[in-house]
């Protein structure tokens, strides 16, 4: 088996040797079953101008999966012992079944296809899954991926238009669903305004500008140097969509290139959904790998996984400055293994906006760059950089954690992901070295969730109502002019409403100050 042996009893004893360095590993034996493994991941893009010429998701996964299998060092035949095939929901095309659609393409027949519900924390959540039913004896071998094309979609839809014509199998639709499948927002809230992700998650930026005690000035040159450093992972990674190494002032200062979206962000710092992107992990029980004789340095052992939820509604939520059911989720995964982030050498924090990864530093008390800790918090270069195909970024961030892990055996690495408005959670620690009691799962501590604020529309209060600021977002034209603006704002009783201006001093205004702790007057929005 290549330098690999293996004596089964009460431990499993490993032994890897090259010519160089002969090294034994010891593994703890799984008290029930023997743990779960990645022993493979493939990522690929494509850059295809001509959209006619574009290959679609399903053939970008298929060649993401053929990948995945020769990085194992196994080949086809691991995937022709795939009993399961699980998909990250893909957005940009259609499949009834995409697991089944893709298992045609390889030529294997799987007894289960899994597909998960819409949200950036769907690839860690389906891994959860897998590894617990890997763990269960439900499954030996399970092939995991996404893919999109926003990129190809969108230029097929400029003049003159493209016809694609990719697959349109007539599977019945996949039934085994894993997910929450819920709006984001209320119906309140999508009238107030709060219906995508690129309003809401600049309010929160605002509000943690607050908290942080930042002038705008100070924040955005912050946020530029913490973003410029996943530019710089981006650029080394050659599977990020971008690999320019962009400085602070590139990401921080709009400009012709990058234009303001919506205050406080310019285009750098939005995820990057214009992306024609796939990934795909091999995951196994640890017997099967070395039965199909995966060498120990392919293998990357998933230790923990955690999953949760914020309070749903945001309005509801008792801050926007933090979020914690993305802490309760990071500590959940942490505290399954009785470690704290200290043990951690590396992160990838979900990065769809900066506010986003201070939330999660937030939750992990992590000083990042500018507080002397240099371990990454990414290992892709983030959602902006190494690009955010929708609802699949983490399958390239396990991926790339997985590459990370094998160049430093032993070393732990962490991933978190979420969905919705810092809404949905999932949370994975992994490393070359077993778990010493076996993979565990665990959900997030749930005692955050009664702690909410009520919510009430602008229009039901007394326009002579006083009200303090908490966060703003103010929404470009692409001329770079403001359009309008959304204020969180609450009253003296602690109730929390978002209104909508369009008076041009005061957007205009509040992309230049701070008005976060202003006292203000309901009818001085309206």
């Amino acid at each position: 088996m290549n330098g690999l042996s293996v004596v089964v009893g009460a431990r499993l004893s490993i032994r890897l040797s090259n010519r160089d360095d002969p090294t034994t590993v010891s593994l703890p034996r799984c008290p029930t079953r023997a743990p779960p493994v990645i022993v493979g991941v493939g990522q690929v893009s494509q850059h295809e101008d001509d959209p006619a010429a574009a290959r679609e998701p399903l053939a970008l996964l298929e060649r993401a999966a053929v990948e995945a299998a020769s990085d194992s060092g196994a080949g086809h035949v691991l995937l022709e012992r795939a009993d399961t095939v699980a998909i990250v929901e893909i957005v940009t095309w259609h499949y009834p079944d995409a697991g089944a659609s893709l298992a045609r393409r390889l030529g294997i027949e799987p007894h289960t296809t899994v597909v998960t519900t819409t949200g950036g924390n769907s690839p860690q959540m389906l891994l959860n899954e897998l590894c617990d039913r890997v763990v269960s004896g439900d499954t030996d071998v399970a092939l995991m991926g996404g893919a999109e094309c926003m990129r190809t979609r969108r230029r097929a839809r400029q003049e003159p238009r493209t016809w694609l014509e990719w697959t349109k199998d007539t599977d019945p639709p996949c039934g085994d669903v894993i997910g929450v499948d819920r709006d984001g927002a209320s119906d309140a809230e999508q009238a107030a305004g709060l219906n995508r992700p690129l309003v809401v998650y600049p309010l929160f930026d605002t509000a943690q500008r607050h908290a942080a005690g930042r002038s705008v000035d100070e924040h955005r040159v912050a946020t530029g140097a913490l973003y410029a450093g996943f530019s710089d992972v981006a650029a080394s990674n050659p599977h990020a969509w971008s690999q320019v190494a962009f400085t602070p002032d590139d990401i921080a200062t709009p400009g012709d290139d990058n234009r303001m979206i919506v205050a406080p962000y310019p285009l750098r710092m939005c995820a990057n959904e214009a992306v024609d992107m796939a990934a795909a992990l091999i995951v196994c029980s640890y017997e099967v790998a070395v039965a199909a004789g995966i060498a120990a340095d392919r293998m990357v052992f998933p230790l923990s996984g955690s999953d949760g939820t914020d309070v749903w509604n945001v309005t509801e939520r008792p801050s926007l400055a933090v979020s914690p059911g993305l802490a309760a989720t990071a500590h959940a995964a942490l505290g399954a293994l009785g470690i704290d982030a200290g043990a951690v050498s590396r992160f990838d924090l979900y990065s769809c906006f900066p506010s986003a990864v201070h939330a999660a530093m937030d939750a992990l008390a992590l000083g990042g760059p500018a507080g002397g800790d240099g371990r990454p918090l990414t290992v892709t270069g983030g959602l902006s950089f190494a690009g955010g195909p929708m609802s699949n970024y983490v399958t390239h961030s396990i991926a790339s954690m997985v590459d990370a892990c094998r160049q430093d055996p032993g070393s732990i690495g962490m991933t978190t992901a979420l969905g919705w408005y810092l809404t949905k959670h999932a949370a994975g620690l992994y490393s070359s070295a077993p778990p010493t009691g076996g993979w565990r799962r665990t959900s997030a501590d749930d005692g955050h969730l009664a702690r909410t604020r009520a919510f009430v529309p602008p229009d039901d209060l007394d326009g002579a109502a006083e009200l303090t600021i908490e966060a703003t977002a103010v929404v470009m034209t692409r001329d770079g002019s403001p359009e309008h603006a959304l204020v969180s704002a609450l009253t003296d009783g602690g109730v929390r409403t978002v209104a909508r201006t369009e008076r041009a001093d005061t957007c205009t205004s509040m992309v230049d100050e701070t008005w976060e702790g202003r006292r203000i007057r309901v009818c001085d929005l309206r």
